[in-house]
């Protein structure tokens, strides 16, 4: 699930820049992205995804916190509901439904998760 979320997140990000760059002008760097991914309000719909891996990460490599049945189902109860887009949504939702609606790469990587989501079930 992690390394899906990770593809979807790659994705969406790459859908972002292209989107961006059409109205703003080229991102010079990789550098300049980071950037504009951590502080730049166009892509703060992002960060609830981000917020997931990190946590994700933190679980994985945390020695001292044991990975149970109920963390895993709690995580893919969380990316579950996050996933949801919506056209009549606010936030994530529906900036969630335009990156759908635009680009096809967020599209395989949203139905490679809901495949998981409905395996995991």
């Amino acid at each position: 699930m992690r390394e899906s979320l990770i593809g979807l997140h790659g994705a969406l990000i790459l859908a972002e820049q292209q989107t961006y760059e059409r109205v703003s002008g080229p991102v010079q760097s990789v550098e300049v992205l980071i950037e504009l991914l951590q502080k730049d309000p166009w892509f703060t719909w992002l960060h609830p995804i981000a917020d997931l891996l990190v946590r994700i990460d933190h679980l994985l490599q945390d020695d001292t916190c044991d990975i149970t049945g109920d963390n895993v189902a709690h995580l893919l109860g969380e990316i579950d509901s996050l996933l949801h887009p919506s056209v009549e949504g606010e936030g994530f939702e529906r900036a969630y439904y335009e990156a759908l609606e635009r680009a096809p790469d967020v599209v395989l990587a949203h139905f490679r998760i809901r495949k998981l989501l409905t395996k995991a079930a």
